[in-house]
């Protein structure tokens, strides 16, 4: 009956699992989601309860609701084997998850039947009949899947591990979610021009109390070389390499390590080591071309005159492998910048055009993702296609943007020379000048902002925008 529908939705959205965690399909390609969680399950040694929860969740995402309870029995049996005694506070997730996807196939009996084995666990575990119940291990669950949501959920991912370490503070495992999170959000503030705590300590912590975790002693090791450490990070490397020689998590952050060591033909050889036990993986494809991308611009910086079948033989590496990773994931945009810019390279301009417009229409992209592209692609049209015109277009789009970023800042850059000159050769039009006025007023040079805008009203005495901005402009003086 319909109310008993009713009532059913109302419990089901007080349970903790990941359908009331708002993980939105849109913010991620679930394709290539399926295929990580698949590829952890595969290689991890650890107990994989999260990853068929969440392997279950994505399942459902894709409409296959009878391979989403494949994935819960799964979980089940993991949660069996490694926590005899704990059924009752380990499931609670899974059952969660049983009796959203009973819910959604319409089972209704199955579903309300999951609801009340949570019930009588919280029961069991807190004393009182409700559905939620604060355990640091659900938030740490949470936090997992969080992260594998993507950057938007990284803040959300590391409230979770804080929750989590405030009841446990020394689980290993709480400490190595914290770890990772603040390693990530880290690297993306990096990229936004922001100062932030540290996860220097925290890789440290979590690295101590997971001894065997290797892809944390890369993750450790890469930020000890952000500090100028490579030393200390290279024992890491070392000591990791002794563990897990073959374990792709950890080879493919040991190759970017030794690439942004100056060691290129180490990190390709560890690159090609763990693709040979992950094929597929559009990571480690990505990885190898930067490799070979590195070795191209190296001979070019070193050799006056580099013999052109070495560079050519290069940039066709490159090109395969960064075709190897859009091909298969079409929505990793700065891959499919990479592979444009390969193509620039290899002067094949129908082809970089190509895949600079795939990147542009990327439909995940963020403020700064999208600024990074108008930069390449305004230096594309520039230097490449020779069109000043275009070129000015796309680095105004970065700069409209008004995110802080370093590429934001290469957009003004690039623009106010662009401008600059066309301006010294009399080649200036109205909007030549309205531009420039707008970069002199983000820099906070009024006068030499209202100087620009009066110039762009002599050529266009009608032009209302100009005329507002000039306004407001001459008042804030």
């Amino acid at each position: 009956s319909t109310i008993s529908k009713n009532s059913l939705k109302n419990s089901l959205m007080q349970l903790e699992c990941y359908f009331t965690w708002t993980l939105l399909k849109e913010d991620v390609d679930i394709d290539s989601l399926e295929e990580s969680i698949s590829d952890q399950i595969e290689f991890f040694i650890k107990s994989n309860i999260t990853s068929y929860n969440l392997l279950s969740y994505v399942c459902h995402l894709k409409h296959s609701n009878e391979e989403a309870l494949e994935n819960l029995r799964n979980a089940e049996e993991e949660i069996q084997k490694y926590h005899p005694n704990e059924i009752d506070k380990r499931s609670l997730v899974t059952w969660g998850n049983y009796a959203w996807i009973y819910y959604h196939m319409a089972r209704y009996k199955e579903a309300q039947a999951y609801i009340s084995k949570v019930e009588n666990s919280c029961k069991k575990l807190s004393g009182t009949a409700q559905l939620k119940i604060q355990l640091p291990e659900i938030y740490a669950e949470q936090g997992w899947a969080l992260l594998k949501f993507g950057g938007k959920y990284y803040n959300r991912a590391k409230e979770c591990f804080e929750n989590a370490l405030r009841k446990e503070p020394n689980n290993p495992e709480f400490n190595a979610g914290y770890a990772i999170v603040m390693y990530r959000l880290e690297d993306i503030c990096k990229r936004r021009c922001k100062d932030v705590n540290s996860s220097l300590e925290p890789l440290k912590r979590a690295v101590e109390l997971n001894q065997m975790d290797t892809f944390l002693m890369a993750l450790l090791a890469l930020k000890l070389q952000d500090l100028n450490q490579a030393d200390e990070g290279m024992r890491y490397i070392e000591e990791a390499m002794q563990k897990t020689p073959n374990l792709p998590y950890f080879l493919r952050y040991a190759a970017k390590f030794y690439r942004r060591k100056g060691e290129v033909d180490k990190a390709v050889e560890a690159l090609k080591k763990a693709i040979a036990v992950t094929p597929k993986s559009s990571f480690l494809h990505h990885q190898l071309g930067l490799c070979y991308r590195a070795k191209l611009y190296q001979l070019k910086k070193t050799t006056r005159y580099p013999p052109q079948d070495q560079v050519d033989k290069l940039i066709k590496i490159c090109i395969f492998h960064f075709k190897a990773v859009t091909d298969q994931k079409p929505k990793f945009f700065s891959a499919q910048a990479d592979l444009a810019n390969m193509y620039a390279e290899a002067k094949m301009y129908e082809e970089a055009e190509e895949a600079f417009q795939k990147a542009l229409q990327v439909n995940i992209l963020t403020d700064y993702d999208k600024q990074s592209i108008y930069y390449q692609y305004g230096t594309f049209q520039r230097y490449c296609k020779k069109s000043e015109s275009e070129a000015i277009r796309y680095y105004t789009e970065g700069l409209k943007i008004g995110t802080d970023s370093y590429d934001r800042n290469k957009c003004k850059t690039a623009l106010k020379k662009l401008l600059e000159k066309r301006i010294e050769r009399r080649l200036g039009d109205e909007a030549d000048f309205a531009t420039l006025g707008l970069i002199h007023q983000l820099d906070g040079e009024k006068h030499e902002a209202i100087e620009c805008y009066e110039k762009a009203i002599e050529r266009n005495p009608d032009n209302e925008e100009y005329l507002s901005v000039l306004c407001e402009l001459r008042l804030s003086l």
